[in-house]
């Protein structure tokens, strides 16, 4: 299964932690939602989050965002469209290759000799859903190129960030992304502050095929339409959606 991306300029990314506004309306104007976070999160929140979006509005696609294993399983890769993994350049090795080789190393072997083994991405999944669950995960599995610009956030803490990129190395982790590593997405990530355009003009530069999301401090209409005026494919708003709807909605460019 495949995305298409054309028309995807917004993005909702739902802290399954925190409870969904009693009135999701919304979500109506956005294009794309991300269910995922790090504090409090579990298997069961996560999917109770995903199957909430999906029933209300079906035609909007849902990702999965794990940041733990433990957020994982069957029921979720069968409920998301896609489960997204961040591979973070500016994070500690696990956070971009250990976990990735990890999980497909696991993946290649023969399903009995998965019995009892853990994965540092997905957990027991495997181990305990055998080969029908290493189909459904290597269908639904998609990979992330992504940049933590906001050292106190718990994105970076989760990732072992502890330096941020200068927009040269930015542009350097897009051209990586789409013409080595070949991941078809390109996140630069400001978690709740505004980084401002420079960096998605730095990267936007070299990504043709790859799509290029910011997040990070959207609370207005100016600074949603600023970022994607830089070369952002889309943006994507996380924090007012579930603490201010109303601001929300005026992320959603026109």
């Amino acid at each position: 299964m495949t995305l298409d991306w054309d028309g995807i300029s917004h993005i909702t990314k739902v802290d399954p932690a925190k409870p969904l506004p009693a009135d999701i309306s919304a979500l109506e104007g956005t294009d794309l939602v991300i269910v995922g976070g790090s504090d409090d999160v579990t298997e069961a929140n996560t999917l109770e989050a995903i199957r909430a979006i999906a029933e209300t509005y079906p035609s909007i696609p849902v990702f999965q965002e794990p940041y733990s294993s433990d957020h994982v399983s069957r029921e979720t890769i069968e409920a998301a469209d896609f489960v997204a993994v961040p591979a973070v350049y500016n994070g500690d090795r696990d956070h971009f290759v250990g976990k990735h080789v990890d999980l497909f190393t696991e993946v290649g072997r023969a399903p009995e000799d998965l019995l009892g083994a853990g994965l540092p991405i997905v957990g027991d999944l495997i181990a305990s859903k055998g080969v029908d669950a290493i189909a459904d995960l290597t269908a639904s599995l998609i990979g992330e190129g992504y940049v933590v610009q906001h050292l106190e956030s718990t994105a970076a803490v989760t990732s072992g960030v502890d330096t941020t990129y200068t927009s040269d190395q930015v542009a350097g982790a897009a051209l990586a992304t789409e013409t080595f590593y070949g991941f078809p997405i390109f996140y630069v990530e400001y978690s709740g502050t505004y980084g401002g355009p420079e960096d998605v003009e730095a990267a936007a530069r070299y990504l043709e095929e790859t799509t290029l999301l910011y997040g990070g401090g959207i609370d207005s209409r100016e600074k949603a339409t600023e970022i994607l005026e830089a070369g952002a494919d889309a943006i994507v708003v996380g924090d007012c959606f579930h603490d201010d709807p109303e601001t929300f909605r005026e992320t959603i460019p026109e």
